[in-house]
């Protein structure tokens, strides 16, 4: 696909990288002509420097031939603007980033009247993965397929942990649950394990299940399966807004703390039933004058890295409690999962994988479409959602006797209201939502996994 994407923040780079790997001819833009020669020099993609939201920008940046225009600047109002010029001079889809928390129960209205393909709300999506995990935080990450009938769940085995030494055949004997495992994380090795792999003390794992055979699996194996009750909430930004409103009524109380008094006196405002500090983050008498050795959940949303790692530390070091850590700058990704953190969460990663996720589904797919698309181990393995369409050339077959590629495990089928964990006489039909897990990124199409 031609895309053009404006705006050259870190977003606008992670975009580029991850949607010119999967093949598609790039063009940024950008008021900053620096940042504009910093993504070119990287990757092999056009640059244009100039306003988006002008008409002589957009044409000298292809718009007229373009499939796709995503605008990923700092203002939401800038976003719209130039998804509202490019769809007066193209028949090009639009893509707009609308963080303002005002915004968002208008964000239906604006697709529709502005004909944009999709709104990207980062700091809502990032609430939501973090309200997933309060609710389950015997997982370190937790991503939903087909409306949330199954499960993708990570998590990392403690040394005393049933399962260590233990392999993936025994472990099904052993706990007689309905999950599939996926990949396991070893070091900086990522498997897709056979039923004679052997798991190992502090291995990443990923199963695959129905939210209750999820539970089952978790309980069995002595995990925390039940929400936690209270969390100290870093940081009274947008996702913190997003946060309280998911939380509501889910019986977890919020305890937030921030240093600028008109975010606490805004949020205090929004949500009554939260309890709103305005005190420093960092200051760590305060977070232990507040509770933090006591809380269940330690949730982390400063602007600073830094501060949110090193907060983090400090919770590990000072209680129990759940933690969940906000990090903007990808870069540090290979870092942090050295550093023993609960649930480090990327607001950029999630932004990229949405949109990747409409790219593939734009695409002409011979015999399905894309729904759902996690890169859930970053740039090693993915998880995706097809829907099977007629014509598909999987359908039918045992999937015993279909010959997939390397490091491809069809891990879930969807069937009606019924969720199917596959086995070797197990067949895909049309109509059918399959769950795709692969260490081979950038699938299009279901039968791209046959060998």
């Amino acid at each position: 696909m031609n895309i053009i994407i404006i705006g050259c923040g870190e977003v606008g780079e992670t975009l580029t990288r991850e949607l010119f790997e999967e093949g598609n001819d790039i063009t940024v833009v950008d008021l900053s002509a620096e940042r504009v020669k910093s993504i070119t020099e990287k990757l092999d993609v056009m640059g244009v420097v100039g306003n988006g939201a002008t008409h002589t920008t957009l044409i000298e940046a292809g718009v007229e031939k373009s499939d796709l225009l995503i605008s990923v600047t700092e203002s939401d109002e800038l976003n719209l603007l130039c998804c509202m010029i490019a769809k007066k001079n193209s028949n090009c889809q639009v893509i707009a980033r609308v963080r303002n928390p005002q915004y968002s129960t208008e964000a239906d209205y604006l697709k529709d009247e502005l004909g944009l393909a999709m709104v990207i709300n980062p700091e809502y999506a990032v609430a939501e993965e973090i309200s997933r995990v309060l609710r389950f935080p015997a997982a370190m990450q937790i991503e939903t397929f087909a409306k949330g009938r199954v499960e993708l769940l990570k998590f990392k085995l403690d040394g005393d942990n049933v399962l260590a030494g233990t392999s993936v055949k025994d472990m099904v004997t052993k706990l007689r649950c309905n999950v599939l495992v996926c990949t396991v994380e070893r070091g900086d090795d990522v498997f897709i394990p056979k039923g004679n792999f052997v798991f190992s003390a502090d291995d990443i794992v990923s199963v695959i299940a129905s939210p209750k055979s999820a539970a089952d699996f978790f309980k069995k194996m002595g995990y925390k399966g039940h929400s936690v009750k209270d969390a100290i909430v870093l940081g009274a930004g947008s996702t913190t807004h997003y946060l309280a409103s998911l939380l509501k009524n889910s019986g977890i109380s919020l305890k937030v703390i921030d240093r600028d008094v008109q975010k606490c006196e805004e949020l205090g405002e929004a949500h009554s039933e939260l309890t709103v500090i305005n005190g420093d983050e960092t200051d760590q008498e305060l977070l232990l004058e507040e509770g933090i050795t006591r809380t269940d959940a330690f949730v982390v949303l400063t602007q600073n890295d830094e501060e949110n790692i090193l907060l983090s530390l400090f919770s590990k070091n000072s209680g129990d409690a759940k933690v969940i850590t906000k990090i903007d700058r990808t870069e540090y990704s290979d870092i942090i999962k050295h550093l023993n953190l609960d649930t480090p969460i990327y607001p950029k990663n999630i932004t990229a994988d949405m949109i990747a996720r409409y790219v593939r589904s734009a695409k002409n797919a011979r015999g399905s479409n894309v729904e759902n698309m996690y890169n859930f181990i970053k740039g090693k393995a993915e998880a995706t959602e097809f829907t099977v369409k007629s014509g598909s050339l999987i359908t039918d077959i045992p999937l015993a006797e279909m010959k997939l590629k390397k490091d491809v495990l069809i891990a879930a089928i969807l069937r009606g209201g019924a969720v199917i964990i596959p086995r070797g006489q197990d067949t895909i039909k049309v109509g059918d939502s399959v769950v795709v897990v692969s260490k081979l990124l950038g699938l299009h199409d279901i039968s791209e996994i046959q060998g």
